[in-house]
């Protein structure tokens, strides 16, 4: 039996229900939909510049700043701000995901945000919803109808609604009777209908390791908010380093840090950006962090020993000394080959050839390192320890046969030295045929120097158009440089490209107009053409910049 008051709590709760589903019925608002109004923002992206490029809306779900919307504002843009319903103003901080062909992002605010939840269960065909367009004015939230509902990727849902909404509410959220958002309006192509992709698709957005290199990502110049994998963070911070993109480099490097506080690979990457622009307390800095902080002491340390030994060899802030206390520490610390390697690397740096060359040998026995790359080393050794050519060829022969031909071109030094000992022994065109396999492993990447070393061995080898056409190379790659002119007009001249000598020397002098070789070629060339006063006042001309030559081919054609 029930009391007095127990029956009368039991007939308000009834009719409280009632009255709810009349209202439902009456197509009035839920209590629950009005509040959710509060966590609709507007949003505004801004151009490089700062100059405004596109407005939308959103919606939070997330307490921690987490919103949904749009992706089409996101195009272009250089900064974005979000407006809550209280007037609140928060920027964007990281793009956590998006997808074009839905039209849908997920991204961080900084600041704290009231956030709806997502619905579990989609809506079907004939469900009532609410599009909240901003706020909590009754004008603002707008009844609409389920029409139909269409599947993509099995579990998502794409809604089509019996409404005409208005054009600034792409991106609103629609809600339910329970006051979760079961998805995002979009603009219908056609105008007759309203469309809106499931929320709970919007949320499931997350960039990975690759996404640095997504052409729509690289459309927008907001930082990507780091992977929560491990791995797939790793590949992201990888591919940061590689990008020209500093912005986005150093909010992965943060976000690194800040999610894996004991992997070595943040305070790595913050370090070598430090020192790539000469802030070396900064490096100090980070790289002494990351011994202290990180899980693997041996990795923190060898990282250290890696950059410090990378900029010593180049002359820059650290000494070699340094570099092998901290690669040795790392061994110390776990012994494993690669750290014992770079030891020996910089023992080569430091000039000890010969205790180099026992430790690349020791390690030869290690199947962990490329065998290719210690026998190629052990190369380098013989040849600063004057070994016979014979002996370092065979090396290198060695080093190319063992190297795996689906990694080739690892092999790129490997045939580059092999050239450099064939040229340097007189095997001119066994060297050429080197250098050009060098070139072609390195896919044309090489430089002036390279063009004219390999014209200079197609001149010895008798190659003379091929030597042309290298020193040509040469110029176009480095034109301020007088030394290929020079060096192209003398060419020129041995084939008796009289007049082609002397346009040559010409822009050579236009180059370096103290240039004595410039000056020396021109009146050779002038010469040649029957230009004899004009060739030995050229020649007289180099002999007083202090060409030891000139004097004697004055002597000859006066």
């Amino acid at each position: 039996m029930y009391t007095h008051a127990q029956q009368q709590k039991h007939i308000r709760l009834a009719l409280s229900a009632l009255l709810f589903v009349f209202t439902l019925a009456a197509g009035a608002q839920p209590a629950v939909v009005k509040k959710a109004a509060k966590s609709v923002f507007t949003l505004t992206t801004f151009k490089a510049d700062g100059s405004l490029l596109e407005s939308g809306r959103g919606v939070f779900v997330g307490n921690d700043g987490e919103a949904i919307s749009n992706l089409k504002p996101f195009i272009g843009a250089s900064k974005a701000v979000v407006v809550d319903a209280n007037g609140q103003k928060m920027e964007v901080s990281r793009i956590i995901g998006l997808n074009d062909i839905y039209d849908v992002a997920r991204f961080r605010v900084n600041g704290h945000t009231t956030p709806l939840p997502i619905a579990n269960v989609g809506a079907t065909a004939g469900q009532d919803a609410w599009l909240v367009t901003y706020g909590t004015k009754a004008a603002e939230i707008k009844a609409a109808k389920v029409k139909s509902v269409e599947k993509f990727m099995d579990k998502y849902n794409f809604y089509i609604f019996s409404m005409n909404a208005p054009g600034n509410a792409a991106g609103c959220p629609f809600i339910n009777m329970y006051g979760q958002v079961i998805g995002l309006m979009q603009i219908s192509n056609t105008g007759l209908d309203t469309h809106a992709c499931d929320a709970a698709y919007a949320r499931s957005l997350s960039a990975d390791g690759f996404s640095l290199n997504d052409a729509t990502f690289r459309q927008i110049n907001i930082p990507i908010a780091m992977p929560a994998n491990e791995t797939q963070a790793r590949l992201m911070l990888m591919m940061a380093g590689q990008s020209n993109d500093s912005l986005k480099y150093h909010a992965a490097i943060d976000d690194f840090i800040r999610q894996f506080p004991t992997a070595a690979d943040g305070y790595n990457a913050r370090a070598l950006s430090a020192a790539a622009g000469g802030q070396w307390s900064l490096a100090e800095q980070a790289m002494q962090e990351g011994i202290k902080r990180a899980a693997a002491k041996d990795e923190a340390h060898y990282n250290y020993a890696r950059m410090m030994y990378d900029h010593a060899t180049a002359g820059r802030h650290w000494t070699l000394d340094q570099a092998y206390a901290e690669a040795e520490a790392a061994y110390k610390a776990e012994k494993q080959p690669i750290y014992k390697h770079l030891q020996a690397q910089i023992i080569f740096a430091k000039g000890d050839y010969a205790g180099a060359l026992d430790i690349f040998r020791q390690l030869e026995k290690d199947n962990s390192l490329n065998p290719g790359e210690l026998i190629y080393e052990q190369a380098q050794c013989k040849r600063n320890l004057n070994a016979s050519s014979d002996e370092v060829i065979a090396l290198l022969d060695s080093a190319i046969n063992i190297t795996d031909t689906m990694r080739i071109i690892e092999a790129a030094p490997y045939f580059l030295s092999r050239a450099e000992v064939l040229d340097g022994t007189g095997k001119y065109r066994d060297a050429v045929f080197d250098y050009t396999r060098y070139e072609y492993l390195m896919q044309g990447r090489v430089g002036a120097p390279f063009y004219y070393t390999r014209a200079r061995a197609e001149q010895n080898g008798k190659l003379y158009q091929q030597a042309i056409n290298d020193m040509a190379r040469a110029i176009i790659i480095n034109p301020r440089e007088p030394l290929y002119y020079a060096e192209l007009a003398n060419m020129q001249l041995r084939v008796n490209q009289f007049d082609k000598a002397q346009t040559t020397a010409e822009r050579c002098i236009e180059v370096a107009p103290e240039y004595a070789d410039g000056y020396l070629l021109l009146g050779l060339a002038q010469i040649q053409q029957k230009h004899k006063a004009e060739g030995l006042s050229n020649l007289e001309k180099a002999k007083t910049l202090g060409n030891e030559q000139a004097q004697a081919l004055i002597n000859k054609y006066k």
